[in-house]
């Protein structure tokens, strides 16, 4: 019977949730012949006894892991945006219906699927964010800094590089604009901005080693901006 059940479905959708993916199977004429809530470990072990089908998930944290599992296996597995699949939705919102919208979208024609990260994708991917957020508090840093100087009368030009070259000269004359505690304060922020410049230099050479190796990305580089 499960044997049986296994062969007929063609399309399976998974709605990928924090623990539990909830996982809907449709035979060829497009009818529910699976309905499984399974836990995130099992779901590949569920997939191991199918013979290939069509698989699709939203394209989600997690899913491109879960993705090259899959594909292992000999299931040809798709990611989708999913502002995609919503309108392959019925129903009352629920994760059922959710894997079972994502098994309708799958199938069409027309539906634009998100290429399957390879790990080294996922960590220069990894990569870009960590510095883009070391990037955002090195300016709130910079920010600061201009403000607390700004509330006592010291303006100085804009432009990273005009605060970076005068604001030790700042800190070291003597003015009555800045209290000891003031100056102190600043430093440690300076200090701050110092450790950011380090680990946004070193990611940054990093990401463009691995672009150098990679031929689409020497592509990118190489055109005019």
């Amino acid at each position: 019977m499960a044997e049986a059940l296994n062969r007929s479905i063609a399309f399976a959708g998974i709605d990928i949730g924090k623990n539990s993916f909830h996982v809907v199977g449709l035979d060829e004429r497009g009818a529910i012949v699976l309905r499984q809530k399974r836990s995130r470990a099992q779901v590949e072990a569920r997939f191991a006894n199918m013979p290939p089908c069509l698989i699709g998930m939203e394209a989600c944290v997690g899913a491109h892991h879960l993705s090259r599992g899959l594909q292992r296996l000999g299931h040809d597995a798709r990611l989708m945006p999913a502002r995609y699949v919503r309108p392959y939705s019925k129903g009352q919102k629920n994760d059922f219906n959710d894997a079972e919208a994502i098994a309708e979208a799958v199938q069409r024609p027309t539906m634009k699927f998100v290429a399957t990260k390879t790990v080294d994708q996922l960590d220069l991917q990894a990569m870009h964010r960590v510095r883009e957020r070391l990037v955002s508090q090195r300016t709130g840093i910079i920010n600061q800094i201009r403000a607390f100087l700004l509330e006592r009368g010291i303006a100085v030009r804009q432009g990273l590089r005009f605060l970076r070259s005068e604001l030790a000269s700042i800190l070291a004359a003597p003015s009555d604009a800045l209290s000891p505690r003031m100056v102190r304060i600043i430093e440690d922020l300076t200090g701050d901005w110092r450790r950011l410049d380090e680990r946004v230099e070193g990611l940054s050479k990093e990401i463009e080693a691995i672009a150098r190796r990679d031929a689409g990305c020497e592509r990118l580089i190489s055109v005019p901006v």
